[in-house]
């Protein structure tokens, strides 16, 4: 500054000596000296800028470079577990929809099993309810006597009936009539007072099968004698009295009666083997 001011002193002076510059002269001198004195810093500028510029991505663009790396990296672990949750996804939807068709058949089986079960149990009830045949019979309804003799061998018709479950036995006629194939079991038991002979026997359409008998000259006398067959739908059993025979009964008491029931049926299969 010093020097400025003394530049102008002496150029007042050169002036006055000299008759004197015109502003332009003297403001290019002004600037020629300045120059002088302060040569330009442009280039000095720049180049620091340059170098801080250097500097400065020196140190950012390797953060930059490791963060978009590391962001690289982190973006395709995101799609790799978006893919891994789309494919758990659809195997989830897939499963739910067999697990659905799972569930359509496995009610439409329990319905269908439903059905036949219940159909399987109305068949067993009406297959239980035909094999619910029992029966037996006293030989007086009411009052008490002899029965017989008689020339010929006649049907014993039992009237007091203690049971009859199926209805297969006929009090009217004393005949039991099969209503399923299978195996029965009967038993007769006979009465009388002597001097007498007692003789009644099981007869299966129309064949003797076992007779009781007994014979006492005096006093009671009674015998019994059972049988199991096997009897086809239709067969027919009943008590015949032999000829000259004689037998008593009480409706109280009841000394000779007729009974008979299904053991168990039997199937085509069963019948063909036996």
């Amino acid at each position: 500054m010093k020097g400025l001011v003394c530049l102008l002193l002496l150029l007042e002076t050169f002036v006055f000596v000299n008759g004197g510059l015109n502003e332009n002269e003297i403001s290019q001198q002004l600037s020629s000296e300045d120059r002088r004195q302060n040569p330009p810093q442009t280039d000095t500028l720049r180049a620091e800028a340059s170098t801080d510029s250097q500097q400065y991505c020196h140190l950012c663009f390797p953060d930059i470079h490791a963060a978009l790396r590391e962001l690289t990296a982190t973006v395709t672990e995101q799609k790799a577990n978006i893919r891994a949750l789309e494919n758990r996804l659809r195997d989830a939807e897939q499963a739910a929809e067999q697990q659905t068709i799972s569930l359509e058949e496995l009610k439409k089986k329990t319905d269908e099993t439903s059905n036949l079960t219940l159909s399987q149990v109305e068949e067993l009830r009406k297959e239980n309810r035909d094999r619910e045949i029992a029966f037996s019979a006293g030989l007086m309804e009411s009052g008490s006597g002899d029965v017989g003799p008689f020339t010929t061998e006649i049907t014993l018709t039992y009237r007091n009936v203690f049971t009859n479950i199926g209805n297969a036995y006929n009090p009217i006629t004393g005949v039991f009539t099969a209503p399923l194939r299978g195996a029965y079991m009967f038993r007769v038991s006979v009465y009388g007072i002597g001097p007498t002979q007692a003789s009644a026997s099981i007869v299966k359409n129309g064949e003797r099968v076992v007779t009781a008998y007994d014979a006492q000259a005096q006093g009671g006398l009674n015998s019994s004698n059972g049988v199991v067959l096997i009897l086809e739908v239709g067969d027919v059993v009943y008590v015949r009295l032999w000829p000259d025979r004689r037998i008593y009964d009480h409706s109280q008491n009841n000394h000779n009666s007729f009974s008979g029931f299904l053991l168990f049926p039997l199937r085509e299969d069963e019948l063909c083997r036996m």
